[in-house]
């Protein structure tokens, strides 16, 4: 297959512009930014707090990001799909409320329920760390429907302003280091508010006056379609808060601080995917070319990918010391074994978003099922017969099952087979 190269300054200048690697651009700089603040953030975190704190505090933040995730109801894909031909006020106003009140509502029965779903966290059964919790909870909340928003109005470099403001986290962990984990997670609480203040600012200037009330034909049109993707981001995210909680009850507050730890770094590798399978759902939303735009997605992927996880594997063990020796010995061999999970990350991402785009949900669904439940099980059995290391086999043999039932329905669809 002949690929067009562009030769002229003006071809390339062209080709920068184009609304898929624009967008993709700065939703990778929004994440690069993410995972850089946030891993500076651990580092200091990791020196200033004991790694018992770092361990609850993780398992706090996991938890919230489970309750957000589980209050989405599929509505932030909705409002990728259906912003550029639906009345974006009403579709954003419909979504901050049906979003919001599950999340207070989920929020407060896990915090009544801690000593059955997570007893370690006991410390929010304190009135003032519930109210924090929740504060934070809503926070977190809003400003996930309004990242989803940028990205649909193809206005991602808004994104990156918000999670620069986030980043302001790293400033506030020194204040708050006498109050353990709790300081740990009220910095990133008030990042978040601080954020979606400045979220709403620029969401007015780009014309979005939000209408708080509910759209029901919004509701009515959307709601398959939101129904099958709240299942496929509760697969594919939920893993990521399941998982330290997992390790924090199976093997203590210091082996949940190294996964974490890995995980924010992977995390580097991850959001490549993620930008670019995104773009391409947005630019599928827009109308345009879904064959064309794809081919484009997967080659870019790849050719951003290879350098990348050929950097991180080699540098793995001294980018962990960088944090603290404890670190490397205890991460170094997961952190490389998930950087090989990274490429079947990558074709999964994009199948998913090329269904979503052509409004097909039933098959990524089975698949995130499928890929959902092996990597929580396997994580489990492995945890207990290889300790920390063995989320690591689960990533890859999870994910690798993903790419060859993606193969099995492509294959299927080129056969004609019924």
């Amino acid at each position: 297959m002949n690929f067009y190269i562009p030769k002229s300054k003006s071809e390339i200048i062209q080709h920068l512009h184009d609304p898929l690697f624009k967008n993709s651009f700065f939703i990778i700089l929004t994440s690069i930014s993410g995972a850089g603040f946030g891993l500076i953030f651990w580092m200091l975190a990791a020196k200033l707090y004991p790694v018992e704190d770092v361990g609850i505090a993780t398992a706090l933040i996991s938890s919230m990001g489970l309750l957000i995730l589980i209050s989405r109801f599929g509505l932030d894909f909705s409002i990728i799909r259906f912003f550029p031909i639906k009345d974006k006020n009403k579709i954003f106003g419909t979504s901050v409320i049906i979003t919001t009140f599950p999340a207070i509502l989920f929020g407060t029965v896990f915090i009544i329920g801690i000593d059955i779903f997570s007893p370690k966290l006991y410390l929010l059964n304190s009135p003032l760390n519930f109210t924090l919790f929740i504060v934070f909870l809503v926070s977190n909340s809003l400003i996930s429907i309004t990242s989803t928003s940028f990205i649909a109005i193809r206005k991602a470099r808004f994104q990156l302003l918000q999670n620069i403001v986030i980043g302001s986290r790293i400033l506030l962990i020194i204040p708050f280091i006498t109050l353990g984990a709790i300081g740990i997670f009220s910095a990133i609480g008030i990042s978040f508010i601080l954020a979606l203040l400045i979220a709403f600012i620029l969401l007015l200037q780009c014309g979005i006056k939000p209408e708080f009330m509910i759209d029901k034909d919004f509701l009515n049109e959307a709601f398959h379609f939101s129904v099958g993707n709240y299942l496929v981001g509760l697969f594919m995210v939920a893993p990521n808060m399941i998982i330290p909680i997992m390790v924090l009850n199976e093997l203590g507050a210091e082996q949940a601080a190294y996964y974490f730890i890995v995980f924010a770094i992977i995390s580097i590798l991850f959001m490549i995917p993620n930008a670019l399978s995104t773009s391409l759902f947005v630019e599928g939303s827009h109308g345009e070319a879904l064959k064309k735009t794809a081919i484009k997605s997967m080659l870019a992927i790849f050719v951003v990918m290879t350098p990348t996880t050929i950097i991180l594997f080699s540098l793995a063990n001294r980018i962990l010391e960088l944090i603290g020796t404890g670190y490397a010995d205890g991460g170094t061999e997961l952190l490389k074994i998930m950087i090989i999970s990274s490429f079947f990350v990558g074709v999964n991402y994009v199948y998913y978003a090329i269904k979503r785009v052509q409004m097909d949900i039933k098959g990524i669904v089975i698949i995130n099922s499928i890929v959902f439940s092996l990597l929580i099980g396997l994580s489990y059995i492995f945890i207990i017969r290889f300790g920390l290391i063995g989320v690591g086999y689960a990533w890859v043999l999870s994910y690798g099952v993903g790419v060859l039932v993606i193969i099995g329905y492509c294959m299927k669809r080129l056969l004609n087979i019924d």
